[in-house]
């Protein structure tokens, strides 16, 4: 996404918020009215990730603590299709006012942070996060992700995540069967290898 179209994200974030803020609760109840992010977490979002964002399944994402405008950003590539899955159906119908509230709700809630059962792969996971390998042309996972694992507006959290998630999504990712943000992580993932991914993910799961 280009850097004034995150702007502009920001900005649906803060007008939402607002506007949301600003309506009686009678109104907003009233048929075709934006629907709370309360009601829209107990209605779809919480049989997979959870009342806290914290994911029921490795399956599902956690989305705790992630960066709200990441959210809005994943959550439109789901509604037009840009991105494939289950979530396309759930976000068909979600306003760009929902999309912000469900980002926001999300984005406050506490990260449950843990390390891996495979706490012996986390040294060469801290490596590869640390200093890539550049044997293979594999750039440092902190440069973009930050050294904590905090990501940005722009690029997901990972501390936190659930380890087997983000494998999935690097294998995914590999194979470019995920649809968005495709370019840059494909050209990193396919260098990986199966055991530096799950020790990349490991480690990553595990920052605080």
């Amino acid at each position: 996404m280009e850097r004034n179209s995150y702007g502009l994200v920001a900005a649906m974030l803060s007008a939402a918020a607002l506007a949301l803020a600003a309506v009686p609760g009678s109104l907003r109840a009233q048929a075709g009215a934006p629907r709370t992010a309360q009601a829209l977490v107990e209605d779809r979002c919480s049989l997979c990730h959870g009342l806290d964002g914290g994911s029921v399944s490795s399956l599902y994402p956690r989305l705790a603590g992630q960066h709200p405008e990441y959210l809005v950003k994943q959550l439109g590539d789901f509604k037009v299709g840009r991105r494939k899955g289950t979530m396309n159906e759930m976000a068909a119908d979600l306003r760009e006012e929902e999309m912000a509230a469900l980002a926001s709700y999300f984005a406050q809630k506490d990260v449950p942070v843990r390390m891996s059962g495979e706490a012996d792969l986390a040294p060469v996971g801290q490596y590869i996060y640390k200093k890539g390998n550049s044997y293979a042309g594999v750039p440092a996972c902190q440069e973009c992700h930050g050294a904590k694992g905090m990501g940005t507006a722009r690029l997901p959290r990972l501390s936190g995540q659930r380890s087997t998630y983000l494998v999935r999504q690097l294998k995914q990712f590999n194979r470019r069967e995920r649809t968005n943000d495709n370019a840059i992580m494909h050209s990193i993932a396919s260098k990986l290898t199966e055991l530096e991914m799950n020790a990349v993910a490991v480690y990553a799961s595990g920052l605080n």
